[in-house]
């Protein structure tokens, strides 16, 4: 599992870098700044939790409980569920995607209350 964490947070911080420079530069003049700076915050949210998912792979091969498991797998629907839609919101502007973004955003903190619940029940 900790390999899957490892490989799947590289691969998202990666991801993370090319959507940031694809916002600044293919972007720029096609969509309103406003529009910009969404997709920025998807692209910023997107890589600290591709951050959190590395430094939980090093955790979960150290300490294999099912807290910090569960809490890999709420930063991945974290990452589809709340930048996933702010790049498709921008992308297609299409409004009703901004409903999705709080899902992401309650996994991502559901994802950080595993991770201190592991780190202060154990």
């Amino acid at each position: 599992m900790s390999r899957f964490f490892l490989g799947t947070g590289a691969v998202l911080a990666g991801l993370a870098v090319a959507l940031g420079a694809f916002a600044a530069h293919a972007l720029s003049g096609r969509v309103t700044p406003e529009r910009i700076d969404v997709f920025e915050t998807a692209a910023r949210y997107q890589m600290y939790h591709a951050l959190a998912l590395i430094g939980l792979a090093w955790t979960v091969r150290h300490w294999p409980v099912w807290q910090m498991h569960w809490a890999g797998y709420c930063f991945l629907a974290g990452i589809v569920l709340f930048s996933g839609s702010l790049y498709l919101l921008v992308l297609t502007d299409t409004g009703w995607l901004g409903a999705v973004t709080p899902l992401g955003g309650a996994a991502f903190i559901a994802g950080w209350a595993l991770m201190a619940w592991a780190a202060f029940s154990g």
